[in-house]
């Protein structure tokens, strides 16, 4: 903390000396104002700052729709499975199963299906963080691991909720004729 703050002092005292030279340069009185600008250095660290914010906003965007698309392909895929599968749906009921046993198995294998999805692409980071990028470091953290896979969890019971109550709710007779 102390190399820091004396760092800034010493910034401050090049910025003084470099006023007063370039005032004795131009030829400026002390009661005249300065006819020139000073960059500083912390207004280009606040321009590369707003820069990345801007980008960090734009990626929560994209990913939020690639989200939203990968729900909506996982929902799709599960009523297509229950739409198949309404005969053995039907002779599982007849059998004695219960709502909640085909609800559940419907369920896991939507949130099975995202969380295989967000695994791979969870992958894909971890092979991203080894391409050497010059300074700039990637890291994938055990945070971003399990936010990554909590999203991918509650994708999953999202899109899954629907056609797994569907499949729940049929009447054996008419799912085992159903052909």
């Amino acid at each position: 903390m102390r190399a820091r703050s004396e760092t800034y002092v010493g910034l401050i005292r090049l910025e003084n000396e470099m006023r007063g030279l370039l005032r004795i340069k131009r030829g400026l009185r002390p009661i005249e104002e300065d006819n020139f600008a000073l960059n500083r250095p912390e207004a280009f660290a606040d321009l590369i700052s707003n820069v990345f914010d801007v980008i960090g906003m734009a990626g929560w965007v994209i990913g939020s729709f690639s989200i939203l698309v990968g729900g909506f392909g996982i929902a799709n895929i599960m009523f297509v499975s229950v739409k198949e599968r309404t005969h053995i749906i039907g002779i599982q009921k007849s059998l004695g199963a219960k709502n909640y046993f085909i609800l559940f198995e419907f369920l896991f294998e939507a949130i099975f299906l995202s969380i295989l999805g967000g695994s791979i692409g969870l992958l894909l980071v971890y092979l991203i963080t080894y391409v050497p990028t010059g300074s700039l470091d990637l890291v994938l953290s055990v945070q971003n691991i399990i936010l990554g896979l909590g999203v991918s969890s509650v994708i999953g019971t999202v899109s899954g909720i629907v056609p797994a109550a569907l499949a729940a709710r049929l009447d054996p007779v008419i799912a085992i004729r159903s052909n």
